[in-house]
């Protein structure tokens, strides 16, 4: 069992991934990344599971890559350069791939500083909500002379723009979670105590939900930020062609005939 993340699927489907390396506000090693990566595979296919939250033990979400003590295999010849490139192809970007592309909804619950590689991830959820403690802070230019990566490099200009973007990664200063809902970096703050119960709330009405569809929802949002717009509504046709025809679709609409609420959850029964 890797120790590096906590597991814990509770009765309504909700899947709790928790990065568990407090002591070092759960900078990103080896076990920790790969550990990640290969729970939210096997959530994939496991029919129980039907919302993800990720989080982090302790004071901190997570502080970037851990630079002291990465613990990945060491290969004779390769320059720092190239054991980066290796380790971003083999474990880092599958794992922002796994996560955004994942088929289950994904909430991060930032419970404080999300700083480096530590901002990508907590970017990758679909939603994201933050304690009103954590912060944000892209220390790659100021500290180490490197770009944003981890996916960072493209969700928060796209998020919040390029002037901003520009401003958080070459100044490398704090962004409290209050002023990223504010800048849009995010979906919600709320108050410390309140963080988990409201990443939980939100976990298990998206349970509830059509996941599927909820999941297209994203994709098509995603695809949005590199379409025209007649690009976007070619995809909007082809994809309502699919949904119009799911299982999804049809409870729904039987749902809203027979006036009752409609069950998602068992449709695959």
């Amino acid at each position: 069992m890797n120790k590096a993340i906590l597991e814990n699927l509770n009765e309504k489907g909700v899947l709790t991934l928790t990065l568990n390396r407090p002591d070092v506000l759960n900078a990103m090693n080896a076990d920790l990344i790969l550990g990640l990566l290969e729970s939210i595979n096997k959530a994939k296919s496991n029919k129980q599971v039907r919302s993800v939250i990720i989080t982090g033990n302790g004071r901190g979400f997570c502080s970037g890559a851990d630079l002291v003590d990465g613990g990945w295999p060491k290969t004779k010849g390769l320059s720092s350069g190239e054991a980066t490139f290796t380790n971003m192809e083999n474990a880092f970007n599958p794992l922002v791939k796994a996560i955004t592309q994942s088929n289950k909804p994904v909430i991060t619950a930032i419970n404080g500083i999300a700083a480096g590689g530590g901002v990508g991830l907590a970017l990758c959820g679909d939603i994201v909500v933050a304690a009103e403690s954590a912060k944000f802070k892209l220390v790659f230019g100021p500290n180490l002379g490197i770009i944003s990566d981890v996916g960072a490099s493209w969700f928060v200009p796209n998020l919040i723009g390029r002037a901003r973007a520009n401003g958080m990664g070459l100044l490398g200063e704090d962004i409290p979670a209050k002023q990223a809902k504010e800048w849009g970096l995010i979906w919600d703050c709320v108050q410390d105590d309140e963080l988990i119960q409201t990443a939980e709330a939100i976990a298990e009405k998206i349970a509830d939900g059509p996941i599927e569809g909820l999941k297209s929802i994203v994709k098509a949002h995603d695809r949005a930020l590199f379409s025209s717009l007649s690009e976007q509504l070619d995809y909007e046709k082809e994809t309502q062609r699919v949904r119009t025809d799911s299982k999804e679709f049809k409870e729904g609409v039987s749902a809203f005939v027979e006036k009752r609420k409609p069950n998602f959850r068992d449709l695959d029964q």
